[in-house]
């Protein structure tokens, strides 16, 4: 729809005003529920149940000292925060919020832009938004800052692409990349061997290898835990942040909440119906027509949106974080050889729709095959390699002249020839005896 520029206006504003305050609850709502699994109270003073302490964080970081070292360099160290905020909130232009409505006499959809390759923007926007990270990180001109910026674009770009592959199958099924399309595609009723279940074909369900790749990818695109690698504080303090201060900090920590929200509305959006009716009310819609109300979509949005964020909130209060090795590996030896797979499949499945080779309960079959194959590939693994061990020498306490701990199979020199274990001595006396 050909929107005039005064309901442009509006709809940025208010998405703009709507994403400023939506952050200022998840930050509240994250500090709550993680307070909750902890068995702790969270935040409670400052206003109610503790509502006014997001708020209070923010204005501190808008007045608090605008520090930048000396050694810095001034113009990306300023441009970076921008980049990752702009890009940010510029991904929302294409996230639908709800249907068709009428404002002001006008004919539009609840979303600031309806593109033909609206999901391509997604990704392209966030792509962008890595530059943020990596300017960081080396205008800071400090170690810390350097490679948390390097370990986050890697990391960034490989789920990047694993998140990329996991959406090829959602365009493959719905037809068309205009995330409106893909959501009223979702509208249509779930019917398994002509079988009625009251359900919508939300792709999470008919796609579902892809949907469990987006949402491990999601967490790794965003930095969040169990994979916050790049800010490991015992490794690199506070990662592509460590010299930030005040309001490029707070663009920062911003785009990151806001990067959460963004993922978690691409997954409601693509997977999980976006503002179609949650069940049983797209049951009950049926009969009640009231409940597909456009304005209704927002509502039904959010809910869904605030679930996926729960599911960030409940990851961090309760896994702890991977080492970096098999985090990459996780991504480049699972999740995109899963994806590539499974596009294959997708693709080979809906040609032969096409060519109307497949009728009754044939793709249902296949699909489960193609299944178990999928899930079976993941969780063999491969077998573990056995290490043999070197001939490492002596132990020398002070190699190179520092202290240094013992290799495997040396034994600190007060240490010899002291039986440690009761399993050592066991086997010493087998020793003896053969």
């Amino acid at each position: 729809m050909n929107d005039p520029w005064w309901l442009v206006l509006i709809k940025v504003v208010v998405l703009f005003v709507v994403l400023l305050v939506w952050t200022i609850f998840n930050v509240w709502f994250e500090r709550r529920l993680v307070g909750k699994m902890q068995h702790r109270l969270g935040p409670i003073m400052n206003g109610p149940l503790g509502l006014g302490q997001a708020l209070a964080d923010g204005m501190k970081l808008l007045i608090k000292e605008d520090f930048m070292p000396s050694m810095v360099d001034r113009v990306l160290f300023t441009i970076a925060p921008l980049i990752a905020g702009t890009a940010a909130f510029t991904a929302w232009a294409v996230i639908p919020f709800g249907g068709a409505v009428n404002i002001f006499g006008v004919d539009t959809y609840l979303q600031l832009a309806d593109l033909p390759v609206g999901v391509l923007v997604l990704l392209s926007v966030t792509a962008v938004g890595i530059y943020g990270f990596v300017l960081a990180g080396w205008s800071s001109n400090s170690p810390y800052s350097l490679l948390g910026g390097l370990r986050s674009s890697a990391q960034m770009i490989s789920y990047e692409i694993a998140m990329g592959l996991s959406l090829v199958s959602v365009f493959l099924y719905a037809g068309s990349m205009s995330t409106h399309s893909i959501v009223e595609a979702q509208r249509l009723p779930l019917q398994p061997f002509t079988w009625d279940l009251g359900l919508q074909s939300w792709y999470f369900l008919l796609l579902l290898p892809s949907f469990v790749v987006y949402v491990i990818s999601m967490v790794g695109e965003t930095n969040r835990a169990p994979f916050d690698l790049p800010e490991a504080e015992s490794e690199l303090v506070s990662g592509y942040i460590t010299e930030y201060s005040g309001f490029r900090y707070a663009v920062y920590f911003l785009a990151e909440y806001i990067n959460m929200a963004t993922v978690s509305a691409i997954a409601t959006t693509l997977f999980v119906g976006g503002y179609l009716p949650l069940w049983p009310f797209s049951w009950l819609a049926r009969i009640m027509p009231q409940l597909n109300e456009p304005w209704l979509g927002p509502i039904w949005f959010v809910i869904k949106v605030q679930l996926f964020i729960s599911f960030f909130v409940w990851l961090r209060g309760t896994l702890p974080r991977m080492r970096y090795d098999q985090f990459m590996k996780l991504a480049w030896k699972a999740l995109i050889p899963i994806s590539l797979v499974w596009i294959i499949v997708v693709a080979t499945i809906k040609g032969l729709q096409q060519a109307n080779l497949l009728v009754g309960p044939l793709p249902w079959v296949l699909g489960g095959i193609a299944l178990a194959a999928i899930l079976a590939i993941g969780f063999l693994g491969e077998k573990p390699e056995e290490i043999e061990e070197a001939d490492v020498g002596e132990f020398d306490a002070f190699a190179g002249g520092y202290p240094v701990p013992p290799m495997p199979g040396q034994v600190l020199p007060e240490l010899s020839g002291v039986v440690t274990s009761t399993a050592e001595a066991d086997q010493a006396v087998v020793g003896e005896e053969q």
